[in-house]
């Protein structure tokens, strides 16, 4: 965490220095779930330990554990507006909008003209 701040160091001489620095950590209680969503994936943790070391007003969150042994590929969200309007336009069930809007990977124009050529 601290350069020099190693091996052999008192654990309760490093939390008074941290604490001389105003650094604070703290742990959040009873975490159940962890999860890190990038663009196309999340990466989910069950058995996260989650801290929070403070210093000066600036927080960082520390995360210890395990993911799951697979990513999960993120499903696209597809606003009900959009849903909406690809119904409206080619007159199709709001069910058949979304699934045409899914498979163009939530592109109105492509979806509409999917749904219209049919």
């Amino acid at each position: 965490m601290f350069p020099g701040l190693g091996k052999g160091m008192n654990p309760r001489k490093v939390k008074q220095m941290m604490k001389q620095m105003g650094i604070t950590v703290t742990d959040i209680e009873d975490v159940e779930e962890v999860i890190i969503r990038t663009a196309d994936t999340e990466i989910v943790f069950d058995d996260a330990t989650v801290s929070i070391m403070d210093a000066s007003g600036t927080k960082t969150y520390q995360l210890t554990g395990t993911p799951r042994e697979q990513e999960r590929v993120r499903e696209l969200m597809i606003p009900d507006d959009d849903v909406k309007l690809v119904a409206e336009q080619t007159g199709v069930s709001e069910d058949a909008a979304r699934d045409a809007l899914k498979e163009s990977s939530g592109d109105l124009a492509d979806a509409i003209m999917r749904l219209s050529e049919d």
